[in-house]
């Protein structure tokens, strides 16, 4: 190879090496890989709290069919194991009457008697008494003749018993893959809150701990301008305007409800969860109500559908405001004004001004 070849490789290969740097350097599009946090470009605040708001309720919508399902499925699963357990008594049943069918074929055949006491045993109600006297065993010989029957009414027991088994399975099935859809969707939308929120730069997020306060202030007079009674409250200290300490303190049942919501302050939500170290929203009112000896439906829209609804007017310590139109959210009213909650994924048990969200009704257990 000559010098002048070699040399134009060198600078060759050096054109191409500047070239590359300069691809690199030059400042160009950005695109986020793909679950990086999205950046929010041209958002305001309150948008972006809108969809953080919007996102969240969407995983507690599918939080409340989580649970549901969730409940559905455990009744499901215990009627199954009932059944299965009738379904084997049926069997033996069917198998002890073939057996004596068996027997007195062959004992006719013979021209002998059957012994009554094993009849008596399979067709008496009350088995132990089969050798008490004499004239049971004649009964017994004399229920032959219905042995026939008895069997062809335990065949019809059995084939009911394995089709209620069988469709009691089917409703099992399906209520897991209920489940299991919910617990998808409730990931997939805590997961894309989670990416905006930590893709918020430090001054958005003071921004938005702004906007909450000042919404927070809102729903207090919303709550007075809508009729809330004021109650009693419950609780320590004072509070503007009868919060927490500033009324009667509540008693009974429901005191030691709203009792045990209280102690639960600071505990973190999470969806699915019944205690004891954390919540969802109607986790934490059913948890609370059964401390107190009066259990009641686990999901928020059963307490809606199944408790006894009072007036926002008359709402106590102790009673359950349901929100929104779907009844998906619940918390449990301390009085001023206010009420206890587990509010959403990345946040703990707090109180809140009880118009915090759009008030459905309100529900009273124990009653």
């Amino acid at each position: 190879m000559n010098v002048s070849t070699g040399g134009r490789r060198i600078r060759s290969r050096g054109a191409t090496a500047a070239l590359v740097c300069a691809i690199i350097l030059v400042p160009g599009p950005s695109y986020a890989a793909p679950g990086e946090p999205d950046p929010q470009p041209g958002k305001s605040i309150e948008e972006i709290r809108d969809e953080l708001d919007g996102l969240y309720r969407e995983a507690e919508v599918a939080t409340e069919a989580y649970n549901g399902a969730n409940e559905k499925a455990a009744k499901q699963e215990k009627r199954l194991t009932a059944l299965r357990k009738d379904l084997t008594r049926a069997e033996k049943r069917v198998k002890d009457l073939h057996d004596l069918a068996g027997a007195a074929a062959r004992t006719q055949y013979r021209g002998g008697d059957l012994a009554a006491t094993g009849i008596q045993l399979l067709l008496g109600d009350h088995p132990e008494g089969a050798l008490d006297e004499a004239s049971q065993a004649r009964q017994a010989m004399r229920g032959l003749v219905n042995v026939s029957e008895t069997q062809k009414t335990a065949r019809e027991e059995l084939g009911e018993q394995t089709e209620a088994a069988t469709k009691e399975l089917r409703k099992l099935e399906s209520s897991r893959a209920d489940k299991a859809a919910a617990k998808q969707k409730i990931e997939k939308k805590i997961a894309t809150a989670e990416r905006i929120e930590a893709g918020l730069e430090e001054e958005q997020t003071r921004r938005l701990a702004q906007l909450e306060k000042e919404r927070a202030k809102e729903a207090e007079a919303r709550w007075t301008e809508s009729g809330g009674s004021s109650g009693g409250s419950a609780g320590k200290g004072k509070g503007k305007g009868g919060g927490p300490g500033g009324g009667t303190q509540v008693s009974g049942a429901a005191g030691k409800a709203v009792g045990f919501a209280m102690a639960q302050i600071g505990k973190p939500y999470v969806w699915g969860a019944v205690g004891p170290s954390s919540y969802d929203c109607s986790g934490l009112t059913s948890a609370a109500w059964a401390a107190a000896g009066h259990p009641i439906p686990r999901t928020s829209q059963a307490q809606w559908g199944g408790l006894t609804r009072v007036s926002l007017s008359s709402a106590r310590p102790g009673d359950l405001i349901i929100y929104y139109n779907d009844a998906t959210h619940v918390g449990m009213y301390i009085g001023g004004g206010r009420m206890v909650h587990a509010p959403r994924p990345g946040r703990s048990i707090t109180t809140a001004p009880a118009a915090s969200m759009p008030v459905l009704g309100v529900v009273r257990p124990g009653v």
